[in-house]
Order: structure tokens, then C-alpha cells, then sequence
């Protein structure tokens, strides 16, 4: 499966995912620092300066059939809010991981996570045919660990010393997934949630 299939925008009520490029730099740039998120010690969001770089290992990833990233632009308003990304494509084991997710915090516990774990997730599963999607989140973000859940995955294990971070801290990794068969239910419980953010919203 080749790397090309990402030419279409996949959108939403709410977002539209786009395929990353180099004219996202600026936007991106913005968005990031909408609660300066590049200071998060547990995860790792790009400094503005490093923006441009951010994209081109996107893109180098891409360009090697591992990778396919995105950035996230509201509907409503038309800013570019964040970016997620389809990575470590194993393509001939039919498993990817999606991960460095990030949006503006403006952005954050809105319906934007819930309705992009919909697209992306919709897209691996019904479009590149996948039979796992992996995730991983530091052990002490307990918010992305609780969100995860909430989606449905399942905690695989956890990669005891598995980085050293920016800041010297040495960060356990938390694994999760959702295989084929548990994503009818994972897709009918995303699609539960967003229509109550809509009716919230009403």
C-alpha cells in the first residue's frame, strides 16, 4: 500500500485532517503556542523555531512508507488548531501506531480528539486495512491514559525505561491498541461521544 493513498482530506463535522506540508509551518507555529505546549515535560510538541523541522521528518517518514501525518484545521473557523500522525507503519504486518497528537489548547477538551481519533482511526482500520492500531503515552500522563480508555483500547504493557527526555527524566512508556474485530464497537462509542458534544453545544 503506497504512501500516495493519503491525497484526500479526511473530514468531519467539526475538523478537516489535511495532509502535513511545509506550507502548515506558520499556522502551526501559531497554534503551538496557544499554552506554549512545547513546555509539557511528558510529551514532545515542537518548539516554533523547530516547526519546520517537525515537518520534514513528517514527511521523510513519509516518503519512506512509515509514516502519514496531518494537520488539523477547525471547519468553523479555519485555523489550524494541531496535528496527528499515522506512524511506525509496519505495512506487512498490518499495524501502525497514531500518535504525535497535539492541538491548541484552545482546542483541547472540545468534540476535536474525539472526532479526530474517528477519522484517523476509520481511516486505518476501513481504508489501509490494518488489524492494530497502537498507541503510547508517557506512564504519568494519566489524562491520555484515561482518554484512551474511554475509546476503548486496551493496555497492552509498558516499556519500562524507554526514553530519556528533553528535560533528563527517564519516561516509561504505556502501550495501547485496538485490533479489527473490537473497532465496530470502538467506532460506535466514538461516534456516541461526539453527538453528545454536539448536543451540548445546541
Amino acid at each position: 500500500m503506497k504512501v500516495e493513498q493519503k491525497d484526500a482530506n479526511l473530514v468531519g463535522e467539526h475538523i478537516v485532517l489535511e495532509p502535513l506540508t511545509l506550507e502548515h509551518q506558520a499556522a502551526l507555529s501559531i497554534a503551538v503556542a496557544d499554552g506554549n505546549l512545547w513546555e509539557l515535560w511528558y510529551t514532545k510538541v515542537p518548539h516554533p523555531d523547530d516547526m519546520k523541522a517537525y515537518i520534514m521528518t513528517a514527511m521523510e517518514a513519509e516518503a519512506r512508507g512509515e509514516a502519514l501525518a496531518f494537520a488539523v484545521r477547525c471547519r468553523h473557523s479555519g485555523e489550524v488548531i494541531g496535528s496527528t500522525r499515522i506512524c511506525r507503519w509496519q505495512q506487512q504486518h498490518r499495524r501502525l501506531e497514531v500518535g504525535y497528537t497535539w492541538y491548541a489548547k484552545s482546542a483541547q477538551r472540545t468534540a476535536v480528539n474525539t472526532e479526530a481519533k474517528l477519522l484517523i482511526l476509520s481511516y486505518a482500520f476501513e481504508t489501509l486495512d490494518v488489524m492494530a492500531v497502537e498507541f503510547r503515552t508517557h506512564i504519568q500522563n494519566q489524562a491520555s491514559r484515561e482518554a484512551l480508555c474511554r475509546i476503548g483500547a486496551t493496555q497492552d504493557g509498558i516499556l519500562r525505561n524507554h526514553q530519556i527526555l528533553k528535560n533528563g527524566t527517564i519516561r516509561d512508556t504505556v502501550v495501547y491498541s485496538i485490533i479489527d474485530t473490537e473497532w465496530p464497537d470502538v467506532k460506535q462509542g466514538l461516534k456516541q461521544k461526539l453527538a453528545s458534544y454536539q448536543e451540548a453545544v445546541q
